[in-house]
């Protein structure tokens, strides 16, 4: 498999966490889309989306970080991301949905390029747009993980799709300098995963393609 990444895309993260998890090797390509990279002819061919990541698996390419996580999980279910059992199924797929479907997408790079570019917001505008929307979705986990979370992971004692969304959105908001002291176990959650090898690897530091 070859993986198109970009080291600070928490979507390319998502889905580096989950080979790490599976112990699935991929060639890492490095995209920059800082640079625009992920525009030029070629890769829009492979990835019509002109996005990260992508995941290449032989004569299958795969855009969209969701799509390809469930399509590791049904490929290479163990360890499972998402769970069989529906009601805890149900639950990681909430959790996971607010933080990719609810905060992710209105703060990521071209969102907030555009602010700056076409709406000429004022970066201090812009780094207040992307603090309101990560304090709605971090609340939202928040209350999600007191009412229904146990363990030290988001729903139990392994891994899943839930953590594997939560720490590449932790890791913006922090790069971001947004306060997330108000989240105790959105915090613990963090802290838990931080220390997994496969969360150690998957960070955006440990990439080839990595710049301070």
């Amino acid at each position: 498999m070859q993986l198109y990444s970009f080291f600070n895309s928490s979507t390319s993260y998502r889905v580096r966490i989950a080979l790490a998890l599976k112990g699935l090797p991929a060639d890492y390509r490095g995209v920059n889309i800082r640079t625009g990279e992920h525009r030029a002819p070629a890769y829009a061919e492979l990835n019509p989306s002109r996005a990260v990541p992508t995941l290449v698996d032989g004569d299958f390419a795969l855009g969209q970080s969701m799509a390809i996580l469930d399509y590791l999980d049904q490929r290479h279910p163990v360890p499972r991301l998402v769970p069989l059992e529906p009601r805890l199924r149900a639950r990681v797929l909430e959790l996971a949905n607010v933080i990719a479907c609810d905060m992710h997408p209105v703060n990521n790079l071209r969102i907030l390029k555009y602010l700056q570019g076409p709406l000429a917001l004022s970066a201090a505008q812009k780094d207040a747009w992307y603090a309101h929307w990560a304090a709605e979705g971090f609340e939202a986990v928040e209350r999600l993980l007191s009412r229904h979370g146990s363990g030290p992971w988001c729903c139990g004692d392994q891994p899943t799709l839930a953590d594997v969304c939560l720490v590449p959105q932790v890791a913006n908001a922090l790069r971001a300098g947004c306060d997330l002291a108000p989240y105790a176990r959105v915090l613990a959650a963090h802290a838990h995963a931080e220390q997994h090898p496969a969360f150690i690897a998957a960070r955006p530091q440990a990439q080839p393609d990595y710049t301070p």
